[in-house]
């Protein structure tokens, strides 16, 4: 087994009881690692035998999908921890929240395949279709290379891949901006920008460790502009509604891939390594640009925001279905 990325879109609960359950059942009869992430896993694991529901391994969804950068980093890593024993995963990815939200964990799904081709998972993800829109299913088919209908797994017809979110686009979603905007220069010294930059986000009341996040993220982020970039740049730091935001600009520009950093492989090569990391680090990257340079933007979110809003947007969710 390589790795394989199937979606199942449903209308009724029955009807993901019955894949999902049997999905798992397989899994654990073919002594493989099976990995359940949905928001009801308990409604689900009533359908298995105690024996069944004893070998599948629970695991909080909003954990999993905490971010799309370390969600990736989650699941490469759980399917190198237990190889040469393949994973099954069935989860449940979150597929609201704003316009940046929504398609940065598309551009996660449309990378998967790419990303995770050498490792031995096999990967199931539901979505209840009832609370989506048009766009939204429709970029679940374009980015699920099989999907599962009452037969089974097929190839799906419309997957797109990468090129369904793979256009780098020229500016970030608009995002307002609430007090004032900080400016730091990228130069030679690294130590320093470290130092201004913990010094303004201390400043600023980032938390510690969304604090450390940012300093290492910039630090890996001014590294490229000055090692393969302009040599020259800047840094922005300001606070939103729900989040604290920094842009790094690279007057060169030639950071043209939006779906760089998601790639296990990206840490190999001296160009993608600052960007796998910075995916890890931050909640959300965007990356931004044309002739005129590149804009990478940081998103941390506000740890008490984020729960609020979570909770808020499920409940909506709930409500709309």
């Amino acid at each position: 087994m390589t790795f394989e990325h199937q979606g199942l879109l449903f209308r009724r609960e029955r009807r993901f009881h019955e894949v999902a359950g049997e999905r798992l059942r397989s899994a654990v009869h073919e002594d493989a690692h099976a990995v359940l992430a949905v928001a009801d896993p308990a409604a689900l694991l009533e359908s298995l035998t105690p024996h069944e529901r004893g070998r599948v391994h629970v695991v909080d969804r909003g954990a999993l999908y905490d971010a799309p950068g370390r969600t990736m980093a989650a699941l490469h890593r759980l399917a190198l921890v237990h190889d040469p024993v393949p994973v099954s995963v069935v989860a449940e990815p979150p597929l609201f929240g704003g316009a940046l939200e929504r398609r940065e964990w598309h551009r996660l799904e449309s990378v998967l395949s790419t990303a995770l081709a050498p490792v031995r998972m096999r990967l199931l993800c539901v979505h209840d279709e009832r609370p989506l829109g048009p766009g939204a299913r429709s970029a679940v088919r374009a980015t699920h290379p099989a999907l599962v209908d009452a037969d089974g797994p097929h190839p799906n017809p419309v997957y797109l891949g990468v090129q369904a979110f793979g256009r780098r686009p020229r500016t970030p979603e608009p995002l307002a901006v609430q007090g004032p905007v900080h400016g730091l220069e990228i130069g030679q010294s690294l130590p320093r920008l470290r130092g201004e930059l913990t010094a303004l986000g201390t400043a600023l009341g980032l938390p510690p460790d969304r604090l450390d996040g940012l300093v290492v993220a910039v630090n890996e982020l001014a590294a490229n502009v000055l090692e393969h970039g302009a040599g020259k740049g800047s840094v922005s730091v300001w606070r939103a509604a729900d989040r604290w935001v920094c842009d790094v600009f690279d007057e060169r520009g030639g950071l043209c891939d939006p779906l760089t950093g998601y790639r296990p492989a990206d840490g190999l090569r001296s160009r993608g390594y600052g960007l796998w990391i910075t995916r890890q680090t931050c909640d959300y990257l965007e990356i931004c640009g044309g002739g005129e340079g590149s804009l990478v933007r940081l998103h941390f979110l506000d740890e008490q925001a984020r729960l609020d809003r979570r909770a808020r947007l499920e409940r909506q969710a709930r409500f709309t279905s």
